[in-house]
């Protein structure tokens, strides 16, 4: 047995302990990984926390834990909450042979062969529903997954809010169907932007995109005083990690031509991730981080504060927005990192950005 599935089964084997037949039960994140690391001598060898990381977030996508939202975390990189409730055990009821076979021409079963505790009526309704739409799918139109999720499983929120239907995030996972298949879109919801004054859509070739409210309604002064790096054209408001789903509205409200893309966002590892994410799901988008505007920050450095409880702190991510600046940038950069510290974009006001006016 690999050390991934050791790691997986002894969690599973605790929760299976756990889990009552008609409550459920609240566990501690740290002490059952406390229980796990006596067990397993070579805990810390076999790297064991990442696999206790992957099980957990097994576990909870198929919706046997879910987290308890009070913003208390481990305390680990990656960070899991702190604490999780077990769902209710769930009494296996198999499912006929004869009717899966039926089935089997659009559907693999092998995962509830493995894992019969999800051989429940719910759950056979829920493929049924979605055998009968795969039968004549090839004449759906296409519509938004919320749409589709409600037609054939009674809530449009179904299929991606795990806090209110655990088990409906996993469940295309589980039977081996992509959301292609379900003829869906994912719409993201339209940004905000500002155009500079006097300008057209035809007009636009430097875009800059900001992380946070606050510093959307300076670059708007900025821009319009002449005082703005870049001097772009459109300022659109980020809104944290929403450009991600949001920026695919872009070419649809403005002309497919090829546009400057600036991104500025907090200093920290979740800005890191927006802008690096942004690049790689936009190839033949010219994006790029508004390097000025992150220099500005690190002169900054004394308002600098500590990084967000659980937020993902990605090496990959740091190191490839590291590479867009100088040694000397990186060695700041990579300080704040080891220390925990970020920089917020709201540093930077119309008051302090007249040290560079």
């Amino acid at each position: 047995m690999s050390t991934v599935d050791v790691i997986e089964t002894r969690v599973r084997g605790f929760i299976g302990d756990i889990q009552h037949p008609k409550q459920k039960k609240k566990i501690n994140i740290n002490d059952l990984e406390f229980q796990l690391r006596k067990l397993l001598d070579d805990y810390f060898e076999m790297d064991g926390y990442s696999l206790f990381y992957r099980a957990i977030e097994t576990l909870q996508a198929e919706g046997q834990l879910f987290p308890v939202q009070n913003n208390q975390y481990n305390d680990r990189t990656p960070a899991l909450p702190l604490y999780y409730w077990v769902n209710i055990k769930v009494k296996a009821a198999k499912w006929d042979r004869l009717e899966m076979m039926k089935l089997s021409d659009q559907f693999d079963f092998s995962y509830y062969e493995r894992h019969p505790e999800w051989q429940t009526k719910d759950e056979w309704n829920r493929i049924q529903n979605l055998y009968t739409f795969l039968q004549s799918s090839l004449d759906r139109e296409i519509v938004s997954l919320e749409e589709r999720s409600l037609e054939l499983f009674g809530h449009e929120k179904f299929l991606f809010d795990s806090d209110s239907f655990p088990d409906g995030k996993g469940f295309l996972a589980r039977i081996g169907i992509s959301e292609d298949q379900l003829k869906v879109v994912n719409y993201g919801e339209p940004f905000v932007f500002w155009m500079k004054q006097g300008k057209e859509i035809k007009d636009i070739q430097r875009v800059l995109i900001v992380e946070n409210l606050s510093f959307f309604h300076t670059s708007i002064k900025l821009l319009e005083a002449n005082k703005l790096d870049y001097e772009p054209e459109l300022i659109i408001y980020g809104e944290g990690t929403k450009i991600e789903r949001s920026f695919s509205f872009f070419f649809r409200m403005f002309p497919q031509k090829s546009y400057l893309l600036y991104y500025a966002g907090d200093i920290d590892a979740a800005g890191y991730g927006i802008i690096i994410r942004l690049i790689e799901k936009y190839p033949d988008c010219c994006f790029q981080p508004a390097l000025k505007i992150y220099r500005k920050m690190l002169e900054c450095l004394e308002q600098r504060n500590d990084q967000k409880i659980g937020q993902t702190q990605n090496l990959k991510y740091r190191d490839l927005f590291l590479q867009w600046f100088t040694e000397d940038e990186q060695a700041l950069l990579l300080k704040l990192w080891q220390e925990n510290k970020r920089i917020p974009q709201e540093v930077l006001t119309i008051e302090t950005w007249r040290r560079w006016m």
